[in-house]
């Protein structure tokens, strides 16, 4: 596929459905982890050390994938200039096409919105066990 200034460039491609919900898997497993560690800290601290570890390592992990992705994209747009072509009006040329599609299906076949809300529910699910427990006090 050739690029606007006339060089060769490969087409923008998806990630394979196994890689995106791995991802999907490893981020909220991580924000889990995460939230799990105020509960462990009551009922079992000595494993709160190790959930820490692979919540920091799993975040390094996802959020490293998740920049990819978004340089990726925005590295799409630069390369293809397609915020300037879109806004001229002119009509797009079958590459720009294919690579705006590229960028919409990424979008679209993120799942990263289940990741938010997960997380979020996850989150007060944390936050009021934490505080059950609290009141609860030791044993």
């Amino acid at each position: 596929m050739k690029q606007p200034d006339g060089t060769q460039k490969t087409e923008p491609r998806l990630a394979p459905p196994f890689v995106v919900y791995g991802a999907l898997a490893l981020g909220l497993s991580t924000a889990v982890a995460f939230r799990a560690i105020l509960i462990f800290n009551y009922i079992q601290p000595a494993w709160v050390r190790p959930v820490w570890y692979f919540a920091v390592l799993g975040n390094f992990v996802f959020f490293l994938y998740r920049f990819r992705i978004t340089e990726k994209r925005k590295k799409t747009i630069e390369t293809y200039h397609l915020i300037e072509r879109i806004r001229s009006g002119e009509d797009l040329s079958a590459t720009e096409r294919t690579v705006l599609t590229y960028l919409l299906r990424s979008i679209k076949q993120s799942p990263e919105n289940i990741n938010y809300l997960i997380i979020f529910l996850f989150s007060l699910v944390a936050i009021a066990a934490d505080l059950i427990l609290a009141f609860l006090g030791p044993g």
